[in-house]
């Protein structure tokens, strides 16, 4: 069987509220494979945000292991761990997250900065790559102020592509777009997943759930369900039903 990308054995996170102990996150244990598509979902105050930042080493377990492609995560200092996700994790946020009055290709490129296998002309050319893998090829020089949100959200999604990670993990990726854009972004992360990327979306949309291949439920912290999808939905058919917008 195939190495996980993500191990969780026994994660608990703790947070200190005033007198009272918020348990955040209770002896939760999964793994990732490559090629997953999971989607992660509970309502607000389930542990899904701690549970986020934990896969993204943003935050640390009070206790348990977490092992990203194999390194353990729980020992390591701040700085390590900025390095490991810089390496292995590529994010995609619901606000998108872009730098404002620079351009695609800037906003993408940026990853690529704290690697210094790359050249200057080495960062534009993988920075193109992604932005074209995301249907962008003629937005290449526009600024973040120039495009709509899906424009910016694809953008997103190409500088998490861009260093090759191991896994993308997507906040809410969807949130702030209309229902055709939305659509519109989950059939590129259909074709994401169908070329063999592994991708975690957190989410609290239930429906998308039909789209990914696994889905985790949490609640007060804890997982009441991990099942596998055997009737994935077709964002691209979905898509192609919606209405025109002129009808």
């Amino acid at each position: 069987m195939e190495k996980a990308i993500i191990e969780l054995h026994d994660i608990t996170r703790n947070f200190q509220v005033g007198d009272e102990t918020v348990h955040a996150l209770r002896s939760i244990t999964f793994s990732i494979y490559p090629g997953e598509f999971v989607t992660i979902m509970g309502t607000s105050g389930s542990g899904k945000s701690t549970l986020l930042n934990t896969l993204g080493c943003l935050d640390t377990p009070s206790s348990g292991e977490y092992l990203l492609d194999g390194y353990s995560v729980r020992q390591m200092g701040k700085n390590q761990r900025a390095t490991l996700r810089n390496q292995k994790i590529g994010f995609v946020f619901q606000s998108y997250n872009l730098l404002p009055k620079t351009t695609a290709i800037e906003n993408v490129e940026l990853p690529l900065m704290y690697n210094p296998a790359y050249s200057a002309a080495q960062r534009r050319e993988k920075a193109i790559q992604a932005l074209e893998a995301v249907g962008l090829a003629n937005r290449l020089n526009h600024k973040s102020n120039q495009m709509s949100g899906g424009q910016q959200q694809r953008v997103a999604i190409a500088r998490a592509l861009v260093n090759d990670p191991v896994i993308i993990l997507a906040d809410e990726a969807t949130g702030n777009l209309d229902t055709r854009t939305s659509f519109e972004i989950l059939v590129l992360f259909q074709q994401l997943h169908a070329k063999g990327r592994t991708i975690i979306f957190v989410t609290h949309n239930p429906e998308l759930a039909t789209f990914s291949s696994r889905n985790i439920v949490l609640k007060d912290g804890k997982i009441i369900e991990d099942s596998k999808n055997k009737a994935i939905a077709s964002a691209a058919e979905m898509l192609a039903a919606l209405p025109k917008e002129n009808d």
